[in-house]
Formats: C-alpha cells, sequence, structure tokens
C-alpha cells in the first residue's frame, strides 16, 4: 500500500477469499483493505498511540440519520459520557480534500454537534474547532491531544 503522511503502524494484513484485508482494532475484526481503509487504520493508530486517544471511546462506521437518510461516520470519538466529541472522515490518499469533502463532514455534524472535525487523505490533515456561539469554526495548526480536547 501507498506510503502516507503518517507514522507506520504493526498492521496485520491476510488474504481472505483471495482479497486483501486489515485488522480494525476499533472493530474488532478484518475488513476490506481499501485505500480509504489503509487511511483510516492508519490514522486510528495515530491518533491512540501519538496523541493519547482511548480506543474505548472510539467508533468506525457509525451510523446516523440526517432528513430521514441513511448516513455513516468514518470514525467518531466519544465523551466519557458516550456523546459524541469529534468526528474523521477519511478519503483514500489519491482523493484531493475539497470543500465538498468538509460540506459531507458538516452535514454530519449537523446530527452530532461535536467540537472537533478532522479530515484526511492520509497524506494532507485538516483538524478545525467549532465555535457554536459564534457559529464559525477555526483550523487548527495539529491535531490535537486528547488531554487537551
Amino acid at each position: 500500500m501507498l506510503s502516507l503522511n503518517l507514522p507506520a503502524f504493526e498492521s496485520k494484513i491476510v488474504s481472505k477469499d483471495g482479497k486483501r484485508v486489515i485488522f480494525d482494532i476499533i472493530r474488532k475484526r478484518y475488513v476490506a483493505l481499501t485505500p480509504e481503509e489503509w487511511v483510516r487504520q492508519h490514522f486510528v493508530h495515530y491518533l491512540i498511540n501519538h496523541k493519547g486517544y482511548p480506543a474505548s471511546l472510539m467508533a468506525n462506521e457509525v451510523n446516523l440519520k440526517l432528513n430521514a437518510t441513511a448516513k455513516r461516520c468514518d470514525t467518531v470519538l466519544y465523551n466519557r459520557d458516550l456523546s459524541a466529541k469529534l468526528i474523521l472522515e477519511y478519503k483514500a490518499p489519491h482523493i484531493e480534500i475539497t470543500q465538498a469533502v468538509f460540506d459531507q463532514i458538516t452535514r454530519y455534524n449537523m446530527v452530532l454537534r461535536v467540537d472537533y472535525l478532522i479530515v484526511s487523505n492520509g497524506i494532507q490533515h485538516y483538524c478545525c474547532k467549532m465555535n457554536y456561539v459564534d457559529q464559525s469554526y477555526i483550523f487548527l495548526q495539529d491535531i490535537p491531544e486528547y488531554s487537551k480536547l
């Protein structure tokens, strides 16, 4: 797979029914190894191992309803009270991060109303902190440590 702008991790990749799969430490099962999944697994490991995010408060492929339509967030970080704290949206490395990508994650946020949004294609990463009082957001220079959220 492609080298990303994220720290390497010890991935568990095997072949199952002729297809490559990777072990997802959040879902605790093997999933299809797509370019987007490669980014997800790198990013989740980065958050856990380098930023101190607790794996027990993270979920992958979170279903939600938006205007009677089923949607799915790539990763959600929860507070200890299980309210959503942060949404992550991943794209394959060859997919450019555009306004349409941000529009997608902000639609999810209409339901979850989190404090942080992160978008990554494994090469570029963007994190913004929401300000609901001013109805604005600011882009952060780096992904915050879990203890700083």
